[in-house]
């Protein structure tokens, strides 16, 4: 592959010259002249049907495809900051499964049987669990990130927000792009996608990716693993697009995703272990490292599989019936040196079948003054994992599993009533039963102890009604007001890694959130500037909160512990001085508080830490033409992004018992990042067009810890982190037609 991307280089001059009878970049640049600058209108389906983003009364960022590329933005662990208020962070030790956080709303944890207050879709399809949800979407057209509450249309844990990620569906027409790329660290990727031309009623598009990486940190030899936090991935998917009748549309989506790579270095920060168990050989290091000695396999391996159906039936004036259903499956393998050393600690593996089930229908319509969305939802999922542990030279071997379901039901309606020319009044109700299922088992192997036996399972039915109201006033075709309220919820469930049998029996209760929200949105100077804000209340009930006891095998238990509020401000703006340059800035200020936080009947709201809360997240985008010419045009991007610091647990301040970790040792420290790219696009290679492009991630090459397990003092005060990648950079060849 490397002697290709060469050979490609060497004859990128001869292929940029413009061929007689072809109209170069600048040609066409001087022919569109005329054209006055502005922003481009960014379409987003933020209310389940076709709306420019500025008149949609909501909180929406939306990234389009020229965006994503320009921003190296592939998949959801690549979106920390890109949005107000947005937090993504890696599952501790694990490279593809990311956690989402809007306005401070997180569960950290992969493990399946939780839910999320983030929901995440692809195309309209709810995916049901953290695990396994990084892969990269080969035709990604656009993501949304709507912040607060979509209770009503989005449906399933959106209590905080909602990641939409939206593909492009076949157009017909012969079209596609094929590239490689090679970097740093022996990086090589592959990657085609292409548009197949009509048959008669049938399109086709179908791509596919290889992407092969050492990994940032050698081992010793003699160690488990030759290298850690290395990449291989394969993806590949097929869309069809089948137009029955003019009116009538069925579009069909497979996607595939296979991974197989070595784990993130779970290095040690901090160990009391020899002292407190005598116990030599944990290697303790508080800068970055890109050697590493473990003892057991650290590896994670994911086969994913997704299939999608949308029917579209157009009823003419009388409006639109949709139907969307789905059937995903997922099966997973990982194991995890989790003190990071060369001695047998702490080890922990998962192997998990997942599959989930959906399907919805909608009806949508206009008549006068009104818009209505309504429809119907089912979802369902079963999935099993072995859990096995193993701490202490072997000493505490834990043999553990557990499984988990759910049914779930909605009904939901949202309508839009214009009272008045510039005066919008929107109403949404959604009403949902769930039906949860679970079953433990848990033993030590030697000594032989049974902790929770086989056999112990419960059952629970939740239920939450969830509505929204909205009031926007369009003060001026280019600015609108909104005020909004909306409320949205968490699903309960069970603890799967419960100790005991009563905690693995006993559900805890769903999260609920009621949010309010105020909001201008202003296109301004001809179009060139658009300027969105808002500010925002939310108020948490039945407050959800994962505590990690590192008591028995390594487990976290979800508690309902009282109330919490927070408050923030959203600033989104976009500037196209010029035709040749854009810039993009976000911000976002939060205030999170605990009012109740109830441990044994006391109230310790003052004592606890609030996570995943950063105070101040930013983004500033810099994109610019730096040169037209008859060979190309030379475009650069430069991404900054910030977030400030925040505890990554609920842990004490002060402690309070012996044996408490604290949140201190928990505290994610600032963190900034740049990246860049500059390509040479709109080359003429005779029947195609081509690009060559050099990017580059953490330019300044900062260290920074990205997450910390806190194993607490019945573990020696063990502490472990993942640091961040260093620098990567590399060049890409693309061809397009």
């Amino acid at each position: 592959m490397a002697a290709s991307v060469a050979q490609a280089l060497i004859a990128i001059p001869a292929l940029a010259q413009t061929t007689s009878g072809t109209q170069s970049a600048s040609e066409k640049h001087h022919a569109d002249a005329s054209k006055p600058v502005k922003l481009e209108a960014v379409m987003v389906t933020a209310q389940r049907r076709s709306q420019n983003l500025q008149e949609v009364p909501i909180a929406v960022t939306a990234l389009d495809e020229a965006q994503l590329s320009a921003r190296g933005i592939q998949n959801v662990s690549d979106m920390g900051a890109v949005a107000p208020n947005l937090t993504v962070m890696n599952a501790p030790g694990n490279a593809s499964s990311s956690a989402i956080s809007i306005r401070g709303a997180i569960n950290i944890n992969p493990a399946p049987y939780w839910d999320q207050p983030v929901g995440m879709y692809v195309d309209g399809v709810y995916l049901g669990k953290t695990q396994g949800n990084v892969f990269d979407l080969l035709n990604l057209e656009r993501i949304e990130v709507l912040r607060g509450p979509q209770g009503t249309l989005f449906g399933r844990n959106t209590m905080a927000g909602a990641v939409n990620l939206v593909t492009r569906a076949p157009s017909g027409v012969f079209t596609g792009d094929a590239s490689v790329g090679i970097g740093n660290y022996g990086s090589k990727v592959g990657k085609v996608t292409m548009d197949l031309p009509a048959m008669g009623k049938l399109k086709v598009s179908l791509g596919g990716r290889v992407e092969h990486r050492d990994g940032w940190v050698k081992t010793t030899p003699g160690s488990a693993q030759s290298q850690l936090a290395n990449r291989r991935n394969n993806e590949a998917f097929v869309g069809l697009e089948y137009d029955a009748t003019d009116n009538l549309t069925f579009n069909y989506r497979y996607d595939y995703t296979n991974l197989n790579q070595g784990g993130l270095f779970n290095q040690t920060i901090h160990s009391d272990v020899e002292q407190a168990f005598g116990i030599p050989g944990i290697i303790v290091n508080q800068s970055r490292q890109t050697r590493a000695s473990i003892d057991s396999p650290d590896f994670e391996k994911s086969r994913v599989s997704g299939n999608a159906l949308t029917v579209t039936w157009k009823l003419g004036d009388a409006g639109t019936l949709k139907y969307i259903g789905a059937y995903r499956k997922m099966d997973w393998a990982d194991a995890l040196d989790l003190d990071g050393s060369p001695i047998l600690f702490a080890q922990t593996a998962n192997q998990t079948r997942y599959h989930q089930t959906s399907h919805e229908l909608q009806y949508l319509g206009s008549y006068g003054p009104w818009n209505w969305v309504a429809g119907a939802y089912y979802f369902s999922d079963s999935g099993f994992s072995n859990n096995p542990q193993t701490y202490f030279l072997g000493q505490a071997d834990y043999d553990e599993n557990f499984g988990y379901g759910t049914r779930s039901r909605a009904l939901y309606a949202q309508v839009d009533y214009k009272l008045t020319d510039k005066l919008t009044l929107t109403a949404g109700l959604r009403r949902t039963i769930e039906r949860k299922n679970a079953s433990r088992y848990e033993a030590l192997v030697n000594p032989d102890l049974v902790i929770v036996p086989q056999g112990t399972a419960a059952q629970a039915g939740f239920s939450a009604t969830t509505p929204a109201l909205n009031l926007a006033y369009q003060l001026s075709p280019n600015h609108m007001v909104y005020a909004r309220y909306a409320e949205g919820y968490l699903a309960g469930g069970f603890n799967g890694e419960a100790q005991t049998v009563a905690t693995a029996t006993t559900p805890f209760k769903p999260e609920t959130q009621k949010t309010y929200e105020l909001g201008t949105k202003n296109t301004l100077l001809d179009g060139k500037l658009s300027l969105d804000a808002d500010v925002f209340h939310n108020r948490v009930s039945n407050l959800q909160q994962s505590v990690f006891t590192a008591q028995g095998s390594a487990s976290s238990t979800v508690l309902n512990v009282g109330t919490s509020h927070q408050q923030g401000f959203e600033l989104e703006a976009h500037l196209r001085p010029t035709e040749d340059l854009t810039l993009g800035l976000n911000y976002g200020y939060l205030h999170a508080k605990y009012d109740k936080f109830m441990v044994t009947g006391v109230n310790v709201a003052n004592n606890r830490s609030v996570q995943f809360a950063p105070k101040n997240t930013a983004s500033v985008v810099v994109d610019s033409v730096l040169a037209r010419t008859s060979n190309g045009v030379l475009h650069a991007t430069l991404d900054y992004r910030y977030t400030s610091k925040f505890y990554m647990y609920v842990y004490p301040f002060t402690q309070t018992v012996p044996a408490q970790q604290l949140a201190q040792n928990t505290l994610i420290k600032t963190d900034s990042i740049l990246n860049g790219r500059i390509a040479l696009s709109d080359m003429n290679w005779g029947p195609v067009s081509g690009e060559v492009a050099f990017w580059g991630k953490n330019l300044t090459n900062k260290s920074h810890i990205d997450s910390i397990i806190d194993f607490g003092p019945n573990f020696g005060n063990l502490r472990t982190a993942n640091y961040n990648e260093p620098r990567t950079f590399g060049v890409s060849v693309t061809a397009r037609w």
